[in-house]
């Protein structure tokens, strides 16, 4: 008699971080255990834990004594993160030019986020794994520890900016290759500078919308 193969919270982890990402569950929205449990057909306890992965990581809140809710972020909390994902981000780049090494990872995704935007794919996985792979390669581990508590609201927001189609991946794309160039040319003010203007501008264009 064949039986079913179970249902890891590795699984359960990256299909509610997508749909989260993606929007398909709205800013608010609770995610109980019980409800995710019977979506995935497992035990309360395998849901909790990634639930609590995903509450440590910032893609869900959780209250004491409360279920996890999607993030409703408010204007200063999108202003607070992004002007220190600035501050990280902006550090990383001027350490890779510095060295005017590209690190492969960037490429790579900054390739893919191309042929999404050719393709009219979703991108927002390709842009936050272009920024990830920026701090990963600076190498600084602070700098990359710093940015990795960041990361899981950076997601939200950059799934948020996709959903409202707030930038085109065309737009964001050409905002990459220049600081690619800026990087590869060695110049870390200007890679500095351009990372900076690329944050900001989704961060106003973000905070615009939810006004």
């Amino acid at each position: 008699m064949a039986t079913s193969t179970p249902v890891l919270p590795e699984t359960i982890y990256d299909d509610l971080r997508s749909s989260i990402i993606a929007q398909q569950q709205a800013p608010g929205s609770l995610v109980t255990e019980s409800s995710v449990a019977s979506r995935f057909g497992v035990s309360r306890q395998t849901a909790k834990v990634a639930i609590e992965r995903l509450v440590a990581e910032g893609v869900l809140r959780r209250e004491a004594h409360r279920a996890a809710r999607v993030p409703l972020l408010t204007v200063d909390d999108i202003v607070d993160l992004f002007d220190n994902r600035a501050l990280v981000e902006s550090a990383a780049v001027s350490r890779l030019a510095s060295s005017g090494i590209l690190p492969s990872g960037a490429i790579a995704a900054h390739r893919a986020l191309l042929d999404a935007a050719a393709s009219g794919e979703r991108f927002a996985d390709h842009d936050v794994a272009f920024h990830r792979a920026l701090v990963l390669g600076a190498p600084s581990p602070r700098l990359a520890r710093l940015h990795e508590l960041l990361l899981g609201e950076i997601e939200l927001c950059i799934g948020q900016v996709q959903a409202a189609q707030l930038l085109t991946a065309t737009e964001v794309g050409a905002q990459h290759q220049g600081i690619l160039d800026a990087v590869l040319a060695g110049d870390s003010p200007l890679a500095s500078r351009l990372i900076e203007e690329h944050i900001a501008g989704s961060r106003d264009r973000l905070v615009a919308s939810s006004l």
